[in-house]
């Protein structure tokens, strides 16, 4: 059977590129009027595009849609694919290739799963966050608002899916401070009072008497031209001998305090709480993309719960996979066991050939190689990717023999590689067997690097 023709539209007053337009509106009223189609171009102005891919977006018939855009706009580089490539049908078949392995061909349900699909239908996809200052927040992800509901919170759906390593930061955009009490970021940052923290505070000149040891304001010591300390009545002549100035130079109009610094205090403009900037919620604001384990959930289906653990693959984060193998050594270097192997195993090339097959044909190997691997390990090792290339394996209570036999089993997957489009791939492999083989002081990121030196 033959996939149906595509249909393509343009929507707004601009001129299109695309030969293949089959329809155009002038209003987003009269395109949503329509079926839905298969590829949109917006060609009016950026603001006007901006507005009209956010509504888009949240339509559910365009949630996923290849959505191309004329102009710049922030809004656009969050919501939308870019300009319109040269090629739109080929984008749009690989854009439908994709869709059919995605969950195993279950449609994407809920947020979570509406956010992995439309990264995975573009991967690894981009999840940018965007400045809003109007809101508590002050940053907010358009695409996750655009996907899911108007009661969603944005950022724990983000933090969520980045915390079960489904999701890779790729620039660390900002870093902001909320308040422990709402969660806004509205605050007011205030000069207060070392002693009593009132708002009332001046800087101002002081003084300070070597008679009697008082401070006070400048204004305070001058009497009939001349500076008397208003404590012991001592006439100050020269300074650096009667008296100097000391740092304190901020006073306290509520209770006469002196000091050198005041304190600052973090005052909410939405609760009214006030906070020491100590005090205040930390919150780094990154861009995403799909992680590998996000990748790989995607293909292999999300009906785990999001678990970083997929089947018998037993795949953790890299973070994760580095703190158990840390603990390990720390176990070895203290009482000296348990005894352990780490396996790496580099597929070269690997990348480039899944290019060269397509999603489908290059999923349908990377489930073999997986199949293949699920043989020869066991249900209580662990294992975690670098890279598209690298895979590494944490084979507890396994010696020199153990770890040879592994080895030859993983060599055998080479037997896949046959025929023009795989003949490039190669794999190596190289182990370390704990303790004997450990170098002095050596931890989990120095043995990983090690070993993947002689990959």
């Amino acid at each position: 059977m033959t996939a149906p023709t595509p249909r393509f539209a343009a929507l707004g007053p601009g001129p299109t590129s695309n030969p293949a337009i089959t329809a155009r509106f002038p209003s987003l009223e009269a395109l949503l009027a329509e079926p839905a189609f298969d590829l949109l171009e917006l060609t009016a102005s950026p603001e006007q595009n901006a507005d009209w891919v956010h509504q888009l977006r949240r339509h559910p018939a365009y949630g996923l849609t290849l959505i191309y855009c004329q102009g710049d706009h922030p809004l656009t580089a969050a919501l939308a694919d870019g300009p319109l490539p040269a090629h739109p049908a080929s984008a749009l078949q690989q854009w439908r290739e994709r869709l059919a392995v995605f969950n195993r061909g279950q449609p994407p349900e809920g947020p979570q799963a509406q956010v992995l699909a439309y990264l995975w239908l573009r991967a690894p996809g981009s999840l940018k966050a965007l400045r809003s200052p109007r809101s508590p927040a002050l940053y907010h992800y358009p695409l996750v608002d655009a996907l899911g509901d108007d009661q969603l919170n944005g950022h724990a759906l983000v933090q969520g899916l980045a915390q079960r390593n489904l999701l890779d930061s790729t620039t660390l955009v900002d870093r902001i401070r909320l308040c422990r009490s709402c969660g806004s970021g509205h605050l007011n940052y205030v000069d207060v009072c070392v002693e009593c923290s009132a708002l009332d505070i001046v800087r101002q000149p002081s003084l300070h008497c070597f008679t009697c040891g008082h401070v006070g304001a400048q204004a305070d010591y001058l009497k009939d031209g001349v500076l008397v300390c208003p404590n012991c009545l001592t006439r100050l002549r020269h300074i650096g001998t009667d008296y100097d100035r000391p740092l304190e130079n901020y006073s306290c109009q509520a209770c006469s305090a002196f000091f050198v610094d005041a304190d600052i205090q973090a005052r909410c403009l939405d609760c009214g709480q006030q906070h020491a900037p100590d005090e205040l919620l930390v919150r780094n604001i990154h861009d995403y993309r799909l992680s590998e384990a996000g990748l790989l959930a995607a293909r292999q289906g999300l009906d785990q719960g999001f678990d970083p653990y997929f089947g018998g693959l037993s795949l953790v984060g890299v973070n994760t996979f580095r703190t158990l193998l840390d603990w390990q050594l720390e176990l070895i270097a203290r009482h000296g066991e348990p005894s352990f192997a780490l396996l790496g195993v580099r597929f070269k090339n690997l990348g480039a050939a899944l290019a060269r097959l397509g999603p489908q044909r290059g999923h349908a190997l990377l489930d073999a190689l997986i199949e293949r691997i699920q043989v020869a390990i066991r249900d209580t090792d662990r294992c975690t990717r670098t890279t598209e290339e690298h895979l590494w394996l944490l084979l507890m209570y396994t010696d020199s023999v153990g770890l040879q036999r592994v080895t030859e089993r993983l060599n055998q997957i080479s037997e896949l590689f046959v025929g023009q489009d795989l003949q490039d791939i190669v794999l190596t492999t190289s182990g370390c067997v704990a303790p004997a083989q450990l170098v002095e002081k050596e931890n989990a990121e120095l043995l990983m690097a090690r070993l993947a030196g002689e990959l």
